[in-house]
């Protein structure tokens, strides 16, 4: 299993977010302190944008807040929203299957199994759990 590098991105945001909660942020500083491209970013912060995890400021001196507490946003709950669409395997997709085995296999059972238990446990940590006392991440993302 591999996360895609917008749920990457959209964590890292979120993160940096977090660290600077006194100011607005803008996409430049996320995509220097992150090592990202500020075209992907901004994709990024778009949808972060519709769910209401982040705040857009428009004009001269906007650029972005966390829309709601750290302690509200669950990884898990960023992690459904941008990787939800991708089937983890074929047999995932519905209709698109073409595997033959997929009237007699356990797999797709199992692998869902090990996936709930993977959400169950990503819903249990904050971005707030993420920051807490963790001065060298906030060192890496805190602006000034």
């Amino acid at each position: 299993m591999r996360l895609t590098t917008r749920t990457n991105l959209a964590m890292r945001t979120l993160m940096f977010c977090a660290a600077n909660p006194d100011r607005i942020v803008r996409k430049r500083e996320i995509a220097l302190a992150c090592n990202a491209s500020e075209n992907h970013l901004a994709q990024v912060i778009h949808l972060l944008a519709q769910t209401g995890y982040l705040r857009t400021v428009r004009g001269r001196t906007g650029g972005l807040t966390l829309g709601c507490s750290a302690d509200h946003i669950t990884v898990g709950a960023v992690f459904r929203r941008f990787e939800a669409g991708l089937p983890f395997a074929e047999c995932f997709s519905g209709g698109d299957c073409t595997c033959p085995l997929v009237g007699a296999c356990r797999l797709k059972a199992t692998l869902g199994a090990a996936l709930d238990g993977f959400y169950a446990g990503l819903d249990k940590v904050t971005i707030a759990d993420l920051m807490r006392d963790n001065t060298d991440l906030n060192r890496l993302l805190k602006i000034g």
